[in-house]
């Protein structure tokens, strides 16, 4: 699950983003409408968490705009206000939730969860395949009985190949689905990241390289 945090704030939003990547999301920060607008244009977000105050260009301009494009990255609005109008007026914009300042972390994760459940490409709470069982709502893995005790990057890579239900996926969908905007593409981040699920996976051996293509479980 890929999210796109938009604070000016700076401080705050690499506390949201840090708790974010601890709860298994991959997070990207910006701190302006534009560079929210920038990143929307070139990323595929499932949730954008979106401050209502942005300089350079509103809050409420990115949301009417991603709107209109037809996106179907959800919208969760942030605002200092939390007075019955504003919440009316920011879902009124089209923004899929919204929560006021200050917010208890543990609500916002849930709240970015339970938009992701409501995208285009729904999750189940549990995906199984080959023995394998992953709980997407407590984060726990399962090989036959067995704890895998996944990296949180794990997680979501083995989430990614059990969603394709036996198809392919490229690494550039693993790298722009499971990891943020700085990973870069020529480090062999992915190919190593498999080599650890493989291990951890154990035998017999269930991830299958595709010359040429990606991987499928």
């Amino acid at each position: 699950m890929r999210v796109l945090v938009a604070e000016d704030e700076e401080i705050l939003a690499e506390l949201v983003a840090t708790g974010l990547r601890r709860a298994g999301f991959a997070v990207d920060t910006v701190y302006s409408g534009d560079a929210a607008l920038a990143y929307l244009g070139l990323h595929d977000y499932d949730v954008v968490v979106l401050d209502r105050d942005l300089p350079r260009v509103h809050g409420d301009d990115v949301a009417r705009r991603l709107v209109a494009s037809g996106s179907r990255t959800r919208i969760l609005m942030l605002t200092a206000s939390g007075t019955m109008e504003d919440r009316v007026a920011g879902l009124d914009l089209g923004a899929d939730d919204y929560v006021a300042k200050p917010f208890e972390f543990p609500e916002l994760v849930s709240r970015v969860r339970a938009l992701r459940r409501r995208s285009a490409r729904p999750v189940p709470p549990q995906l199984e395949r080959h023995g394998i069982r992953l709980d997407t709502v407590r984060r726990s893995a399962l090989r036959d009985g067995r704890d895998l005790d996944l990296s949180p990057k794990e997680f979501s890579v083995l989430q990614l190949l059990l969603e394709a239900d036996g198809g392919t996926v490229s690494a550039e969908e693993l790298l722009e689905r499971a990891w943020d905007a700085n990973a870069d593409p020529f480090t062999g981040a992915v190919r190593v990241c498999m080599s650890k699920l493989r291990a951890k996976l154990g035998e017999p051996a269930l991830i299958r390289t595709v010359q040429g293509v990606g991987y499928a479980l």
